[in-house]
């Protein structure tokens, strides 16, 4: 994109038409959060048991004593060497956001349908302090609509994002929301997919404000795990 270069006179008018436009955007912003926070919840009947450090865990223990609970369905299949990119761009993102929803009684973790010491490998080398968690042999990512049958994927299309998508593969990335009452009931209240997870991606919203914006040719083409940024990077565009 070409930009012309002006006085500041001329700068500060064309930045308060835009501050008009992004006014509006936070009222949306806003209008959404409010429709977000009044859509009907439901109740989780299954017992899902999950594997963690400390031994079998359910849902409900995953709260860790508070009444909210948020979930990074983390793209790690049993097998795979290494978590997906993307997810873990996510996921760099969590330790610093931890000590901040702690302190506002949310509790947040991810979970992979790979196994425990699959998930711990991964976890270490990348250094995180997050609670990560397995819901190998079980159906909560399937019934999350995270991860796919065989069946599912040979059919040419899976039910993901709320709706049918074209796109095929075992995993997919998404973002859950669950509160537990004081009889300990659990609910789930919310679940956002496909760029719906670009919430948990603060490094988005600051590369927004740098000049060159994102600057991708085609969507995270230029995301590495944060330990192989020393591969050679892409071509500057």
């Amino acid at each position: 994109m070409q930009h012309t270069v002006v006085t500041h006179d001329d700068w500060l008018a064309a930045r308060r038409n835009l501050l008009k436009d992004e006014k509006d955007l936070t009222r949306l912003r806003d209008k959404v959060a409010r429709q977000r926070l009044a859509l009907p919840w439901v109740r989780i009947d299954k017992q899902y048991v999950f594997d963690t450090p400390e031994g079998p865990r359910t849902l409900a223990d995953l709260f860790e004593g508070r009444s909210q609970l948020l979930v990074q369905h983390f793209m790690l299949a049993p097998g795979w060497n290494e978590g997906c990119p993307s997810c873990s761009y996510m996921a760099d993102h969590t330790d610093g956001m931890n000590k901040h929803l702690a302190h506002h009684d949310v509790t947040m973790i991810a979970v992979s349908r790979a196994p425990l010491a699959e998930i711990e490998r991964y976890r270490e080398r990348m250094g995180w302090q997050f609670k990560w968690v397995s819901s190998f042999g079980t159906d909560f990512n399937y019934d999350f609509r995270v991860s796919f049958t065989p069946e599912e994927i040979a059919s040419g299309h899976i039910d993901y994002n709320f709706g049918e998508w074209q796109e095929t593969g075992e995993e997919w990335p998404g973002v859950s929301a669950f509160f537990k009452d004081d009889k300990g009931e659990v609910f789930r209240t919310y679940s956002t997919f496909g760029r719906g997870v670009e919430v948990m991606m603060g490094t988005y919203n600051m590369l927004d404000l740098a000049p060159k914006g994102r600057n991708e040719d085609e969507g995270m083409d230029w995301v590495r795990r944060h330990d192989r940024y020393e591969q050679p990077p892409q071509k500057a565009r």
